[in-house]
């Protein structure tokens, strides 16, 4: 039985982390009340929780209190299950720009509280004793969000079913140049841009009106029903090969619109067929 206590800094990746974690078979309970830990301890003990793969995911928003956790862990551990603290880090300068480029006020941040720098300060200072406590830490300081994913799958497994090969789409502009890690990349250059179109210039590929006009385009449907047909020809091969992971980018001008709707719809396609997959849009604030 896997027995998870997700935390770490806020802007540290510890939601895209839940989600990988799910993506391989965890139950996660986000941001429970530190207060309910100790019930929640009860309950397991006692095998009312039917989950063989759990994940508790904490931090500040919790409370500022963590004695209760701190008990909880000392408990189950006494109680003999295999509990690992696994702590998310990063360096302040890397999640202070994260914050800026998403326009977010960290969570101790604003209203009166002070600004994002006061605040990571702050958040580091009451977490210091659960990092000193942690089994596992992952710093993202460097990582790409799928970097990150495959330190998950990595350190915790596999999911069920596993394919045994795993893709990344990576969508991306041209004008910033080609992502130096991808396997095949393909140009759609050729489909009908948004961003010469009235009200979709300042939206994303990720917006359903933007995804609505791409796949309208002119030839479109007939690229991805070739595109597919070759990538799903193709992975089964890759896997015999012995490769792990297979890298595909999809290129655009400037990677915001064209690139990130077909990434997303190939992601999709790929996921369908039973392969882990994660898509990534690497361009897309610039």
């Amino acid at each position: 039985m896997d027995f998870l206590i997700l935390t770490g800094m806020s802007g540290a990746g510890k939601t895209q982390a839940t989600k990988f974690l799910e993506d391989i078979g965890f139950f996660c309970i986000d941001n429970m009340p530190l207060k309910l830990f100790s019930k929640f301890g009860e309950m397991y003990l006692h095998s009312e929780f039917a989950y063989s793969k759990t994940a508790l995911v904490t931090d500040v928003r919790s409370g500022n209190d963590f004695t209760d956790l701190y008990s909880f862990i000392d408990d189950m551990r006494a109680a003999g299950e295999n509990l690992k603290v696994v702590f998310i880090d990063c360096s302040d300068s890397v999640i202070l720009n994260r914050y800026k480029e998403n326009k977010r006020m960290h969570p101790l941040a604003g209203k009166g509280k002070g600004s994002n720098e006061t605040a990571i300060a702050d958040e580091r200072k009451r977490l210091s004793q659960l990092k000193d406590m942690a089994d596992v830490i992952i710093d993202t300081s460097a990582y790409s969000i799928w970097e990150l994913k495959k330190s998950i799958v990595n350190i915790f497994g596999s999911p069920d079913g596993d394919t045994g090969i795993k893709v990344n789409v990576i969508s991306f502009g041209y004008k910033y140049g080609l992502p130096g890690n991808c396997d095949v990349v393909f140009d759609v250059r050729f489909l009908d841009n948004p961003y010469y179109v009235s009200g979709l210039k300042n939206l994303t590929g990720n917006d359903s009106e933007v995804t609505d006009y791409v796949l309208a385009s002119e030839h479109c449907d007939e690229f991805l029903a070739k595109l597919m047909d070759m990538l799903i020809y193709l992975l089964p091969l890759y896997k015999a090969e012995g490769k792990e992971i297979l890298e595909i980018g999809i290129g655009c001008t400037g990677g915001k619109h064209r690139s990130v709707a077909i990434a997303n719809y190939v992601a999709g396609k790929i996921g369908e067929n039973g392969y882990s997959v994660f898509t990534e849009h690497r361009d897309i604030l610039k």
